[in-house]
């Protein structure tokens, strides 16, 4: 009896020291808010419930929907019109004309370079333990890669996921094209191959993605370290394949099978940081890089607005985004205020308790009070809307103006002779005003927005005289004179 009194007696003793060093890890965890950021690829804005879509796009997404509802949904987030460049401004919180990321050309070098500042690096050396699982597509070659730029652990895809189609394409000769592979590494790291990324790989994915992040968080949290996950998915990328798992599922095709993986992938990661007790002080932002695919048998929409990607329309710069902060976020909180990709990095500093770079261009503003309240607007009005490297347009408050039109993506830009000026709030189509469409709330009856834009548009110019962009390719080692 006496032996099974001791032995019980250290069995609780040990409980105890586990249990003590349970909560010292939480306490630890809860000294800085974790982040997590889902990003999903080329989703439209009119694609879940909460934006208009769900059940009418085949999937209802309860998930998300719900999440919508416990922060802030933005009704005006916008991106760039090409996935690199709107990965470079959230990395960076510069434009992608400054950084030379406004476009990829296949067998040049692209992508940020090692004088760039991200947001993983402020984030490490703010204490944070950094993962990234998904898409980079800021770079494929050494020097370029996340484990580079501050990430200490990644597993995805270097570049984009059609490329999980090259080797079932007709003709495809590995001699002169490598496979493209899914990698990992650790910081420091020359990513190494896990696999073939394939068109049975690819529906696979987002799955695995998931898995790892969790385990990630697990992890952070056991170590009693604050977190910052960027978790990029390829859906809804083409090809837009869903899991086996929900194959068939909703009844409604493929996209809508893939609609409904989605909102389970986003409500897994929400229920492991409840799990782990950690959701009074994690801030989660789900959104999208880009609006929706114009490519056959895969396209999304934009909802309420017209276009799609790799034009500057709304329907290209607008994606949802949605923000959780528990006592600090209001719930049930929506705002048609202008935030911009770019904003994300300074958003977070102080939270995080890292530094906004003080030596470059920065173009991102803090929007904390705004997202909690403090502040009853956003801190942005407008921003200069580029396509590859021209401006194609400015919005300003409720306005676009157009200086060129391209309607697709597939179609070759046109410069107006005279600048195009939509009120976003009447015309949200952007349709009045161009060849052949009514003119109702054409430039003729916005021309006082004309100077007033013009003098935004000069300053932007100039300040990339005052601090010249990075070049495209931009060599190994380069920073600026």
């Amino acid at each position: 009896m006496a032996r099974g009194i001791i032995v019980g007696a250290t069995l609780l003793a040990v409980a105890g020291v586990c249990i003590a060093g349970s909560a010292f890890a939480q306490t630890q965890a809860t000294a800085k808010p974790n982040v997590v950021l889902m990003l999903t690829d080329n989703l439209g804005w009119g694609e879940i419930g909460a934006y208009g879509g769900g059940i009418l796009r085949g999937a209802p997404t309860p998930r998300l929907d719900a999440f919508a509802a416990e922060g802030m949904k933005l009704l005006n987030y916008n991106v760039e019109p090409q996935c690199t460049p709107s990965r470079s401004a959230l990395m960076t919180a510069r434009h992608p004309i400054r950084s030379g990321t406004t476009k990829v050309v296949w067998g040049l070098p692209y992508g940020l370079i090692g004088w760039e500042v991200t947001i993983a690096e402020l984030f490490s050396d703010a204490g944070y333990r950094t993962g990234m699982f998904g898409k980079w597509h800021l770079g494929d070659q050494p020097g370029r890669y996340p484990t580079d730029q501050g990430f200490d652990l990644w597993y995805g895809i270097p570049n984009t996921t059609d490329e999980s189609q090259y080797t079932s394409q007709y003709g495809f000769d590995p001699d002169v094209v490598e496979a493209p592979s899914i990698v990992e590494a650790r910081r420091g790291e020359t990513p190494t191959p896990v696999k073939d990324y394939t068109l049975e790989t690819r529906p696979l994915m987002d799955a695995e993605l998931t898995d790892r992040a969790m385990a990630f968080m697990d992890e952070a949290a056991a170590a009693g370290e604050p977190f910052f996950i960027y978790l990029p998915y390829t859906q809804a990328h083409l090809p837009a394949l869903p899991n086996p798992e929900f194959r068939g599922s909703t009844g409604n095709g493929e996209w809508a099978d893939m609609l409904a993986e989605m909102d389970h992938r986003a409500g897994q990661v929400l229920d492991k940081i409840d799990e782990l007790g950690l959701h009074d002080n994690t801030i989660v932002i789900w959104t999208s890089d880009n609006g929706p695919e114009e490519a056959p048998n895969h396209f999304g929409t934009a909802g309420y607005w017209r276009g799609n990607y790799f034009t500057t329309l709304e329907g290209s710069l607008r994606v949802p985004f949605m923000i959780r902060w528990p006592g600090h976020i209001p719930e049930g909180r929506q705002s048609n205020g202008i935030v911009h990709a770019v904003d994300i990095l300074p958003t977070l500093a102080t939270v995080a308790g890292y530094e906004v770079p003080s030596d470059r261009m920065i173009d991102g503003v803090d929007q904390m009070a705004f997202l909690t309240g403090d502040a009853d607007s956003s801190a942005r009005e407008g921003f200069p809307a580029y396509n590859g490297d021209r401006m194609q347009s400015y919005k300003w408050r409720n306005f676009k103006v157009h200086y060129w039109q391209q309607d697709s993506m597939f179609s070759t830009p046109v410069q107006h002779n005279f600048p195009r000026v939509h009120n976003l709030l009447r015309d949200p189509k952007e349709e009045y005003g161009i060849a052949g469409g009514s003119n109702d709330t054409g430039a003729q009856n916005l021309t006082w927005v004309f100077p007033a834009v013009t003098e935004q548009v000069l300053a932007f110019q100039e300040s990339l005289v005052e601090e010249p962009p990075v070049p495209f390719p931009a060599p190994d080692g380069w920073t600026p004179e």
